[in-house]
């Protein structure tokens, strides 16, 4: 079973297993039901795995029904990382005492209302403005980035994955990434880490499996700001990545 690649329409519960399901909801929990296949894990992010996800069916399952994002059959480190934060989640602070057969009585199957495989609520969420390029979404250095940095935080990966179903969905569309900094540091600074920010960004949607061919990726620096720079606020406002669908209508989503 692939997660959540078509509408979904009702949530089966059945026994005492409904709560844990609901409160974390949304995770396929398949293997070790009859009929169901052995799971294998490949890739760089198997070592990082909890082992509770790498020793058992159950949880091998887990982490390549619900996290393997770019469909590759191979657990990146990423994925990992997202599938140890989500079981932490569920399982809490005894991860080792966390029961699967809890959730064999549990189908999860929810309207998304995804036209094509994408989410039309979080691609709303994320407030595309009209562009004369296209829709442009404005995403802040600080949720995406380390202070100075160009390495994304944990949580970055989580922000870009809806729109990243939206264009592994939609192949045709194609992308513009444009980073820009405030005007602290020197210009050569400001050049460079804007256009490592952007390109990291676009390696985060590489990992999920969106073909590169179709980004631009553009470092600003300090050019083009969207407010004053006299203010913590205003440069707060102008650490930045756009990432613009190009020729797409934000009233779209």
């Amino acid at each position: 079973m692939t997660r959540f690649t078509k509408p979904m329409l009702a949530l089966l519960a059945i026994a005492g297993a409904a709560t844990p399901a609901l409160a974390q909801g949304r995770w396929d929990y398949g293997g070790g039901r009859p009929g169901d296949r052995d799971y294998r894990l490949m890739g760089a992010g198997v070592s990082l795995l909890y082992p509770e996800l790498r020793n058992t069916n159950r949880g091998r399952a887990f982490v390549m029904r619900n996290f393997d994002d770019n469909r590759d059959g191979r657990v990146q480190p990423r994925e990992a990382q997202a599938a140890n934060r989500a079981f932490a989640q569920i399982a809490g602070p005894r991860r080792d005492r966390f029961d699967w057969r809890t959730r064999d009585t549990v189908v999860v199957v929810e309207d998304r209302g995804r036209p094509g495989g994408w989410d039309r609520g979080a691609m709303r969420g994320y407030g595309f403005r009209q562009t004369a390029r296209g829709a442009t979404l404005r995403l802040q250095e600080d949720v995406l980035f380390k202070t100075d940095s160009a390495e994304l935080r944990p949580g970055a990966i989580d922000k870009l994955r809806p729109l990243a179903d939206y264009l592994r969905a939609e192949s045709g569309v194609r992308v513009s990434i444009d980073g820009y900094t405030d005007s602290r540091g020197t210009d050569a600074h400001n050049q460079d880490l804007s256009e490592r920010r952007a390109a990291s960004v676009r390696g985060a949607f590489d990992d999920m499996g969106v073909v590169r061919a179709r980004f631009s990726v553009v470092g600003h620096g300090e050019a083009d700001p969207v407010a004053t720079n006299a203010t913590p606020a205003g440069m707060r406002q102008n650490r930045r990545v756009e990432v613009t669908l190009l020729g797409q209508r934000a009233d779209r989503f």
